[in-house]
């Protein structure tokens, strides 16, 4: 029987092992702050790479990096009625800005009431807006393409981590351009550097669309999302693409003069990621034994594990060892050098080796007296931990037959993840479900997996809209976005009767 390095599986308690994962990876923690967390080093690595990655991406589209206040004053918002009731519960207001002694405590001094509240970042449309009106006078001074990588507030009342913090760290971009059709492009061009990335980077498959009305950023023309399956079947929104129109340029008074030299208003965009994508990394590809990460995000793709025994023979274990890790610098993966950790913690081998796969390094090296002397490596792969029997699936190889082959085991483990991830997103997305009776009893007879389920919709607006919402949310189900790619409608809405103008997916969420 495998013994694994968790006390808790998927299958017995997801949102236990979920817990456990990130606890045992020692990727964040509980901050003693309600709602927020510390990010560990490990946790943090991931994240690094991700902005790494990714910012290389947004600037490849001709974005530059700027940054704006945390603090916006609480006027900004009120001038966009839709956007301000979106936020409205999640906002974390500063009131004052000076502590005063009372009856030995501090409390904010009466006297230091400030004029205007401010709200701590929830989103950055409004401050961001107020500086394009600002910038933009001509169309000669668009579009007006940036981005920025900051942190975020928004009062959440329960709390996950990575999934739903009330303080999380995000990018988000913000654009103006003087056409409608200019400012869709954007929107659509953004969306597809979320999938690329989240499919080749994060080796996590995603379905692109358009959210309907309900589910829609506060304030937009339209949002599109990427969406991920999770391990157990949910949903979680990987990040979210909003064609702004002139919500916020005529909010925010971002006008501009055309080349006819007639005053218009520019056509605006935002889209996002955030933490929560490592949430999504480790339900997609976590196993029983803790975290998998691709190799493309992994902080260290291969560590290293010298086993010491407090011999003579440890100085040449560790030069060996090094040599190794200087072998491998060398060597490129993924279309970088590959990132080799040597582990010389002063812990014994085997807790190394076990804090290492909870971790989810691509590949663990351990190297002994008796490799060193035959010019061997053992090899531990993350995403094969264990033979058909049960133990341990650990492989000799020459030494330079692994650094040879490095660069291609990474590549096929990247692409291995992906291809698992694929194939459980394929196999339970759902079609086919003609009513509303029957997508209840797929959700009520599925146990804890249901998976997906695409359906034919008429597209409901105001009221109608509402009514249908209602009935799903009694199901705890909620619509996911309208799949670009998905079929031509060619029969009748299963929850208006109506004839269908598009498929869209059902499913429970994060």
């Amino acid at each position: 029987m495998i013994k694994r390095a968790l006390n808790v599986t998927r299958e017995a308690d997801f949102a236990a092992w979920y817990q456990a994962v990130i606890t045992e990876a020692d990727m964040a923690e509980e901050s003693g702050v309600r709602g927020c967390m510390v990010i560990r080093p490990w946790g943090y690595g991931i994240w690094e790479r991700i902005q790494r990655l990714l910012d290389d991406r947004i600037k490849a589209t001709g974005h530059e990096n700027c940054y704006f206040p945390l603090f916006i004053p609480l006027s900004y918002f009120e001038k966009e009625a839709e956007h301000v009731d979106g936020f409205a519960k999640e906002m974390a207001v500063v009131t004052h800005h000076r502590l005063v002694q009372k009856d030995g405590r501090l409390v904010p001094d009466p006297d230091a009431k400030l004029e205007e509240p401010l709200v701590v970042r929830p989103t950055s449309e409004t401050v961001i807006g107020a500086a394009m009106a600002r910038w933009v006078q001509s169309w000669r001074d668009l579009p007006v393409l940036i981005n920025q990588w900051a942190n975020v507030v928004r009062w959440e009342m329960r709390t996950r981590m990575f999934l739903r913090t009330a303080e999380f760290l995000w990018q988000e971009g913000h654009t103006a351009h003087a056409t409608v059709d200019e400012a869709r492009e954007e929107t659509m061009k953004m969306l597809e550097v979320y999938r690329e990335f989240a499919e080749t980077c994060l080796a996590m498959p995603v379905v692109a669309g358009e959210k309907p009305e309900n589910e829609r950023f506060p304030g937009a023309v339209a949002t599109y999302s990427i969406e991920a399956m999770m391990q157990d079947g949910k949903a979680l929104q990987a990040g979210t693409s909003h064609f702004l129109g002139t919500t916020f340029s005529s909010a925010q008074g971002i006008k501009f003069q055309n080349a006819e030299g007639v005053q218009e208003l520019a056509q605006t965009t935002s889209w996002g990621v955030s933490t929560r994508m490592i949430g999504g990394v480790i339900m997609v590809h976590g196993d029983d034994d803790g975290l998998r990460v691709p190799p493309r995000v992994a902080p260290w793709q291969i560590v290293i594990v010298p086993m010491l025994r407090d011999t003579d023979e440890d100085a040449a274990l560790i030069d060996y060892c090094k040599g190794l890790q200087a072998e491998l610098a060398k060597a490129s993966a993924l279309g970088e050098p590959v990132r080799a950790l040597l582990d010389l913690k002063a812990v014994k081998a085997a807790t190394k080796r076990w804090g290492w796969v909870k971790k989810g390094a691509p590949v663990v090296i351990e190297v002994g007296g008796r490799d060193m002397a035959g010019g061997n490596v053992s090899v531990i792969r993350r995403d094969r931990l264990y033979r058909e029997d049960g133990k341990l699936n650990s492989a000799v190889v020459a030494k330079d037959d692994f650094v040879a082959g490095a660069a291609a085991l990474l590549e096929e483990i990247q692409a291995g993840l992906h291809a698992d991830a694929r194939a459980r997103l394929d196999a339970n997305i759902v079609r086919g479900v003609d009513s509303f009776d029957a997508l209840k009893a797929h959700f009520e007879r599925s146990g804890k997996y249901p998976g997906w389920v695409e359906v034919q919709w008429s597209k409901p607006e105001g009221g109608e809209l509402d009514a249908v919402v209602e009935r799903i949310k009694a199901l705890k189900l909620t619509f996911r976005n309208v799949p670009l790619d998905a079929a031509p409608a060619d029969g009748a809405c299963i929850f208006t009767g109506k004839p269908a103008v598009e498929r869209i997916l059902v499913a429970r969420a994060y």
